[in-house]
């Protein structure tokens, strides 16, 4: 069964830019660079007949190119960071493609996302690490500039069954545009 999921990959320069955001955070099991993405709508673990729907269904999308804007350093989590993401502005583009996803994946059956859409890209998942160490880390790194690039296709990513972050594996791809 696989675990599957869309999103926009990110251009390896910037997934660069976002590396070298990478140590001094306790408790911080970091990304690996390939494996930064946005998602846009999270599936779960499918059969493979509903994953051949699934596929088929996105590739009816005809959507605008979107202009995506990485805006600067966040986490998720509150009180109890779970989280340290670059975050993603949105844009009407952006909701709209998100939405249209979310429409098609509950006419195919599947449970709504429970979740309010918050486009970003996760750097590091946060274990046991304290809301100050996280204010700190980004007191020090958080001045990122933002950072513009303009998506000409999204994808559908299948994911091993574990804790999260990696290794994605890359199943289909839809172009926008």
């Amino acid at each position: 069964m696989p675990r599957l999921f869309t999103g926009f990959e990110i251009p390896s320069d910037l997934g660069f830019e976002l590396s070298l955001m990478r140590g001094g955070l306790s408790g911080a099991r970091w990304i690996d660079a390939e494996n930064y993405h946005i998602t846009l709508r999270f599936i779960g673990d499918v059969d493979h007949a509903t994953a051949r729907d699934i596929d088929a269904s996105l590739g009816l999308i005809r959507r605008p190119s979107c202009e995506i804007t990485v805006d600067g350093l966040s986490s998720f989590g509150g009180d109890k960071p779970r989280a340290l993401v670059a975050k993603v502005q949105l844009s009407s583009e952006l909701v709209e493609l998100q939405g249209e996803q979310e429409r098609l994946m509950r006419r195919l059956g599947l449970p709504p996302e429970p979740r309010k859409f918050t486009p970003h890209v996760t750097l590091a998942r946060l274990r046991s690490t304290g809301p100050m160490a996280v204010a700190d880390y980004l007191g020090m790194r958080g001045l990122f500039v933002a950072r513009r690039f303009v998506a000409r296709r999204f994808v559908l990513y299948s994911a091993r069954n574990s804790v999260g972050g990696g290794p994605y594996v890359i199943e289909a791809a839809y172009p926008l545009g």
